[in-house]
């Protein structure tokens, strides 16, 4: 009985995990929302969407404190709804894509230009929500050279 509850417990998102989580849902929410949403506001907006059972301001709350993550169903209607990408919705930005070797030795040894580092500091002084729309277009840039 032990193995089984330790294998359970380590796809228990953690305590961190879930907090991260409410602090994007409520960025995709000022972003496409343009306010605040509460518990109830939630609920109601996120049920005209989703196609199965009902969630109820409790569950809703969960998500906006911080208490519990989504199921997959639930977490790809939130996704769709509010426009962003549902790996991102869940998990945070993806790991950052490597071109192998090569590419990797030739970035260590350049410096960055001036150039480079005055959009950088632009780029780092744009709030979070703006950051994520700027780096979802990069990817999407990146993407479609590939």
């Amino acid at each position: 009985m032990r193995n089984h509850w330790t294998q359970h417990n380590r796809c228990m998102p953690t305590i961190d995990e879930k907090a991260a989580f409410s602090k994007r849902l409520e960025l995709a929410l000022r972003r496409s929302q343009g306010m605040d949403v509460g518990a109830s506001e939630l609920a109601l907006r996120f049920n005209l969407r989703h196609t199965g059972a009902s969630v109820s301001a409790q569950t809703t709350h969960k998500w906006l404190s911080g208490r519990s993550i989504p199921t997959n169903d639930k977490l790809a209607t939130l996704a769709k709804w509010l426009n962003v990408n549902e790996h991102w919705l869940h998990y945070g930005p993806s790991p950052v894509k490597t071109d192998g070797g090569a590419k990797r030795k030739e970035a260590k040894t350049a410096s960055p230009s001036e150039e480079v580092i005055q959009l950088a500091q632009k780029i780092q002084a744009l709030p979070a929500h703006r950051r994520y729309l700027l780096e979802e277009l990069v990817n999407q840039l990146q993407d479609n050279l590939s």
